[in-house]
């Protein structure tokens, strides 16, 4: 795919994809799928292809947000899904309750619902509340992502990640009661 419109239908054809080449069994790589030179053809050193991808993957759930989902899966890795595969697959399999996070997961969560707000706000109010490292806080943002319990919100005109409560997105969905394993 070379365009943002293949992108599209390359979504709906596969269902979901990791955004980078990780090996993730039984899911493809959007990066993989790319047909654009790798070092050359764009406007930085990353080439046209990184290029594609990373905007891709923030414009495609933007510019479709009925369509397309942006999101973590098991393993904190960053995935896009068609809409369809999202509701009659991903998420019934892996939303669960808040409760169920561990419990920096719950206070960060209880942050982003009272507050919602991007990476760097989120992260510097947990650290000064919580007194939580930075590397614990990247991982109970991601199991927040994980759970289904935050999302990135769509905005066309944002251009850090911003977070809030999942439902405030996606509230005609019910999330589940139990936890994943390992999630």
């Amino acid at each position: 795919m070379q365009t943002i419109e293949e992108a599209y239908d390359f979504i709906q054809k596969v269902g979901i994809c990791t955004i980078f080449s990780e090996s993730v069994p039984g899911i493809g790589s959007f990066y993989d799928a790319v047909d654009l030179p790798d070092r050359s053809g764009g406007r930085t050193k990353w080439g046209a292809r990184m290029e594609a991808v990373w905007e891709w993957k923030i414009e495609l759930p933007t510019l479709y947000p009925e369509d397309i989902y942006y999101g973590k899966i098991k393993g904190g890795h960053a995935a896009l899904m068609s809409m369809r595969y999202f509701k009659e697959v991903h998420y019934p399999k892996h939303a669960y309750v808040v409760s169920a996070c561990k419990p920096l997961a719950q206070q960060v969560y209880e942050i982003v619902r009272l507050s919602p707000g991007t990476t760097a706000e989120v992260r510097r109010e947990a650290m000064e509340r919580f007194g939580c490292s930075k590397s614990r806080f990247d991982t109970a943002l991601k199991e927040l992502q994980i759970s289904l319990n935050i999302v990135r919100l769509n905005e066309p005109d944002l251009k850090n990640d911003t977070w809030v409560p999942f439902e405030e997105v996606y509230g005609e969905l019910e999330l589940g009661g139990g936890q994943e394993d390992d999630a």
